[in-house]
């Protein structure tokens, strides 16, 4: 496997990205990964590499590089990452303090500027991309998917938050415009993505060029689908990769 930390020039400044893909052979059909609240982190390079390892060119760009190098993680007594909910409220407040200074549409911004480097780049098969996103990123992968639905092909939101708000501009607005398919990982017990949430989204996906495939996780947590986590739900993990991968290979081709 190859693996790089490169920096893209976007226009609000040197964006650090993770970029990784197999050694041998290309090109490589490209998947961006969407972070989560908590930043970059080995945790999510690691699963990028499960996307390289089985064909694609996989990149993960550090979306908070407009307000420095943050970096944030917590663990417990066993090595695994404690879940924001499990946080005293200071320390929650640190974490979700850059979240909250970070606009869709800088990462619409950020996405473009990638779009723009994947072009000129020879290890790159030009065509249909992939995105993958955790949490926020989830969020962020129904606004790019909206945003670039001649690109975005194979679109894959895991335990994503603040997916339906009010008025006009709501991020399942977003997705409704995507193209190509669409899957949505789902926990039973999550705050974030409430039954009522699920059926809007589903409601709306209707009218959508896109295929729909939603999946709710009984006993799952949000944040089941992070590996390091201390509510990692490994079956659910496992079943959304057994769909995302046949989804990637349906939209993107196959190395």
């Amino acid at each position: 496997m190859y693996e790089q930390l490169v920096e893209i020039t976007t226009p609000s400044g040197a964006m650090e990205t993770f970029i990784t893909r197999p050694q041998d052979g290309g090109p490589f059909a490209p998947v961006i990964l969407y972070m989560d609240i908590w930043g970059v982190r080995e945790e999510l390079y690691d699963i990028a590499r499960k996307v390289g390892t089985v064909g694609y060119c996989c990149l993960v760009p550090d979306l908070y590089h407009r307000q420095g190098r943050v970096r944030h993680a917590f663990y417990d007594d066993n090595g695994r990452m404690i879940t924001l909910e499990s946080l005293s409220e200071e320390r929650k407040e640190m974490v979700r303090a850059p979240g909250r200074e970070l606009r869709d549409d800088m990462v619409v911004e950020d996405t473009g500027a990638m779009l723009k480097m994947l072009a000129q780049d020879r290890s790159v098969r030009p065509g249909p991309v992939g995105a993958l996103g955790y949490c926020m990123g989830g969020r962020h992968v129904f606004r790019v998917a909206g945003a670039y639905p001649d690109r975005f092909k194979a679109n894959a939101c895991l335990h994503g938050s603040d997916l339906v708000i009010a008025g006009d501009d709501s991020p399942h607005l977003s997705a409704v415009k995507s193209q190509g398919e669409l899957y949505c990982g789902y926990a039973e017990h999550d705050s974030y993505a409430t039954t009522p949430i699920i059926t809007a989204i589903a409601n709306a996906m209707r009218s959508s060029h896109s295929v729909y495939q939603p999946v709710v996780h009984i006993g799952a947590e949000h944040g089941y689908a992070l590996p390091d986590r201390d509510v990692y739900a490994k079956h659910a993990a496992n079943r959304d990769w057994e769909s995302i991968f046949a989804m990637f290979r349906r939209q993107l081709g196959h190395h």
